[in-house]
């Protein structure tokens, strides 16, 4: 299997940090990932995380270690990493951390669309997004400060990444909602459509 070919998403990434520190099972996984807070940005799904085992082996990045029992618990498979996994656990992370990625949210497209309401209702809703926002800020920072107490703080830094990036959408949001009630951002939809049909039509392309 070529390694280089395959290159592993959130998923993966996680379970190659784990297998990197020791081998261990699923549950182990999944109860650390807990524990270190990484349901931040991991939606713990067993289903997800067994996935991402099946995809990592399947491309001979880790190997069964062994399967054991412990007392009468169900029978637990435990995986290592490979050293073809280290390597494309390091080469991945490098290329994440140094490259910045164009990664469309729902946010995204939602805004790429709000043309298509109407803008005292684009206000409207762009003020309870801010205030969503702000219920989201206040309680990652309360989760935050608790796990400071007992978790390095390297450990927690992808939380402070999301916070920085919750407070930066609340700052821009805050932004578009002023501007619309200000009146200094305004659109009609119909002039718009009309514009798009003339436009198509000088194309030559029918109108729909």
């Amino acid at each position: 299997m070529n390694y280089m070919s395959f290159e592993p998403g959130t998923w993966e990434i996680a379970v190659l940090a784990l297998l990197r520190e020791a081998p261990m099972h699923p549950y182990q996984m999944q109860r650390l990932l807990h524990l270190r807070h990484k349901d931040e940005i991991l939606a713990l799904k067993r289903g997800s995380l067994y996935h991402a085992i099946r995809r990592l082996v399947a491309n001979d990045l880790i190997d069964v270690e062994g399967t054991g029992r412990e007392g009468r618990r169900p029978e637990r498979t435990t995986y290592r990493i490979t050293p073809a996994g280290t390597r494309t656990f390091i080469a991945v992370l490098r290329g994440i951390v140094a490259t910045p990625r164009l990664e469309p949210s729902d946010c995204m497209v939602a805004m790429s669309f709000l043309v298509h309401l109407k803008p005292e209702e684009a206000c409207a809703l762009m003020g309870e997004r801010a205030r969503n926002l702000e219920t989201e800020i206040d309680q990652l920072a309360s989760r935050l400060a608790g796990a400071k107490t007992h978790v390095d703080r390297i450990n927690l830094i992808e939380s402070e990444y999301l916070l920085a990036m919750l407070k930066a959408e609340r700052t821009w949001v805050r932004a578009m909602e002023k501007e619309i009630r200000e009146g200094r951002l305004a659109w009609d939809l119909k002039a718009i459509l009309r514009e798009a049909a003339a436009s198509r039509k000088a194309a030559g392309q029918p109108r729909r």
